[in-house]
């Protein structure tokens, strides 16, 4: 079965349902990386059989021809156990020109040839003869059957062209729909925020593909341990498993319509990956911590073929820091709506349980500081 698109899950909450609202800043309206005006997203997933628990999602920068109009873009990996195929041309050039699409470890060449073809089929990109495919993965195994290699370019095709602005699904869909975080079931989440105006009033969104573990701490409190589930506990210290060992990945991508160039960019995408400290991540050794920041900021783009000096507007290095503070709430937010969003994924392949709401709300009532 597969599913372009699946209505939002709301029998489950988001984290701002529970009262959990990370920082100091609010978010905007959608709390979604598509309050970034011209931020898109689309998604599949694969549901096949009771082996097959996968898919993609796929984020693009702007509603224009992104290979034409190329957005600045920055890549930080705070380790590197994973692959996200285009970063060295991306950290070369500080540029990105195709969607940004997310998917399974196998699965990164599928992701590759449905941007290229999807890119090569634009209107105006007929003379095209290299295009710089940007595909990030974690590795779905304990619950897809990866060898198999469900995921085609078609798939990748038709999210992207599904891709659009609005509510965006969370929880076990797309890229997440085989993922685990923290010994649970995670997925995909996102979040935002919007600086006040006094400090530029720019927007910022994150959007996670959780996959990773460690000891799960939501809003400063230590669910992991309070419920038993967390790498190197005493009962499985030595087992092999990757939940005992906190071992996955997590990609993360961070868009803001504040004019930053490749540098700050950069910048800005570290401090998404340091964000995953405040959800509890042990970033070890099996764990690939990719995040690929971009600004959809006009006066920034880069024509292609152009090579005339232009004008361009960037925020000073000093008036970074708000968009820094944004993104560390934003990505420890996005964490969460994955975890709570996710529900109960079962294959032949294994099982990952939901996190459980209901015991999660009254441990934070109990122990979160008032």
């Amino acid at each position: 079965m597969v599913l372009p698109l699946l209505a939002q899950n709301d029998a489950r909450p988001r984290a701002r349902d529970l009262g959990v609202a990370p920082g100091v800043f609010g978010p905007a309206p959608l709390n979604a990386i598509t309050d970034v005006d011209g931020v898109t997203v689309g998604q599949v997933t694969l549901v096949e059989g009771d082996r097959i628990r996968t898919g993609v999602t796929a984020v693009v920068p702007h509603g224009g021809n992104v290979f034409q109009d190329k957005v600045p873009a920055g890549v930080f990996v705070g380790n590197a156990f994973g692959k996200l195929a285009g970063s060295t041309q991306v950290q070369e050039l500080g540029t990105i020109e195709t969607p940004i699409v997310l998917t399974n470890t196998l699965a990164v060449a599928a992701g590759i040839e449905g941007i290229v073809e999807w890119t090569l089929a634009r209107p105006g990109n007929e003379q095209v003869r290299s295009v710089n495919a940007v595909v990030g993965e974690t590795n779905d195994g304990g619950l897809n059957d990866i060898r198999r290699r469900s995921v085609t370019a078609t798939h990748v095709r038709t999210a992207i062209e599904n891709a659009r602005g609005g509510a965006v699904e969370e929880g076990s869909v797309g890229a997440g729909t085989g993922t685990r975080a923290f010994a649970w079931k995670g997925g995909i989440g996102t979040a935002s925020r919007r600086l006040p105006a006094a400090l530029g009033g720019y927007t910022l969104g994150v959007l996670v593909q959780t996959n990773y573990g460690g000891v799960l701490s939501i809003d400063g409190v230590p669910i992991g341990k309070l419920l038993g589930r967390y790498a190197y506990q005493a009962a499985n210290v030595a087992a092999a498993d990757a939940d005992a060992r906190g071992d996955g990945s997590c990609m993360i991508v961070v868009a803001t319509d504040a004019p930053l160039d490749a540098r700050d960019l950069e910048r800005l995408a570290a401090r998404a990956v340091f964000g995953l400290a405040r959800t509890g991540s042990s970033y070890s050794n099996g764990s690939g911590d990719f995040a690929i920041a971009f600004s959809t900021a006009t006066s920034l783009r880069v024509r292609f073929g152009a090579d005339a000096p232009a004008a361009r507007t960037v925020l000073p290095t000093d008036g970074v820091s708000p968009l820094f503070q944004a993104a560390l709430e934003a990505t420890e937010e996005a964490v969460y709506n994955s975890l709570f969003k996710a529900t109960t994924v079962t294959s032949a392949v294994g099982k990952a349980d939901a996190l459980p709401v209901a015991e999660v709300r009254a441990l934070l009532e109990r122990h979160r500081p008032r």
